[in-house]
């Protein structure tokens, strides 16, 4: 595919994103259903014209990332939660992705803190520059706030059909980076904490993709890959999966076929909040799509 061609779908997924970001947003209340949002977020991207490059990320408080319900989950929002919405679409395995925070507490200036980290990052976005000037950028301004940037999370690139691809941009500074180059598709990604400034993984998993093909003997995990084909290499939800079994994906796991995204939470359970948008790399500046 030629990169004009990337860059135009790359930017119709953008639009998408931009419009389900806005319709989602008065979902996010006390009582009501995680659920319910995600599949709304799903669903959406699907009639726009696009399909989920990834389940919707809905991760609350302390967790940063990887948290999406399960089937017939019951869990709700409640007063008091800082929420993260993370969500990307693709056209043809062309991807944008982008980030907000919800805050339903008392948390304004640790949302303004990845909210400003993101725009003045973008700012600096140019054909040449070295990532470890974003870095420095992002860490600054949420440190100007008084958090922590998240040091083990990162903004990273997007390719097709991949959703993390190099460069990794790190959200703190470094002396030395990589050089951005034109045409590059990037997702600039800050978190920030008020606690330790790092996240581990907890025990929840729902989100997995395909590691790698495999021959398989049971029926039961053949008729799963069968299924998990179409999604090739993105992320996928267990919900999404009509023949999906916990003992039958725990064996995929173990036997290398698929990757598990366990939860990612703050380690001193600090709350954490995200902002986040892809760009279009250009010679004097940075085309944002979401």
């Amino acid at each position: 595919m030629e990169l004009e061609e990337i860059h135009e779908k790359t930017i119709e997924a953008g639009k998408i994103l931009k419009t389900v970001k806005e319709e989602v947003k008065p979902l996010v209340k006390p009582g009501v259903k995680l659920l319910e949002v995600a599949e709304f977020v799903e669903n959406r991207i699907r009639e726009l014209g696009g399909e989920p490059a990834f389940p919707c990320n809905i991760s609350i408080n302390s967790d940063a990332a990887h948290f999406t319900p399960k089937k017939g989950d019951t869990r709700e929002f409640n007063e008091g939660d800082i929420v993260k919405l993370d969500i990307g679409a693709h056209i043809e395995g062309i991807i944008a992705d982008t980030a907000i925070t919800i805050d339903l507490g008392d948390n304004d200036d640790l949302v303004k803190a990845s909210e400003n980290a993101l725009k003045r990052a973008i700012e600096e976005i140019h054909a040449g520059v070295d990532t470890a000037v974003i870095g420095r950028v992002i860490e600054s301004e949420i440190r100007e706030f008084g958090f922590r940037p998240v040091v083990n999370l990162t903004g990273h690139g997007l390719l097709p059909y991949i959703a993390h691809a190099p460069p990794s941009i790190l959200n703190y500074g470094t002396e030395r980076g990589v050089k951005l180059e034109e045409g590059m598709v990037i997702a600039i990604e800050p978190f920030a904490t008020d606690g330790a400034g790092k996240v581990g993984e907890r025990g929840e998993t729902e989100i997995f993709s395909l590691k790698a093909i495999r021959p398989v003997r049971m029926k039961k995990a053949k008729a799963l890959l069968k299924e998990i084909e179409k999604y090739k290499t993105l992320p996928f939800a267990k919900r999404w999966l009509e023949n999906a079994s916990d003992i039958v994906i725990g064996q995929l796991v173990r036997a290398g076929v698929l990757r598990g995204y366990p939860v990612l939470t703050e380690i001193a359970k600090g709350l954490v909040s995200q902002a986040e948008h892809t760009v279009i790399v250009e010679e004097d500046g940075a085309r944002i799509v979401t």
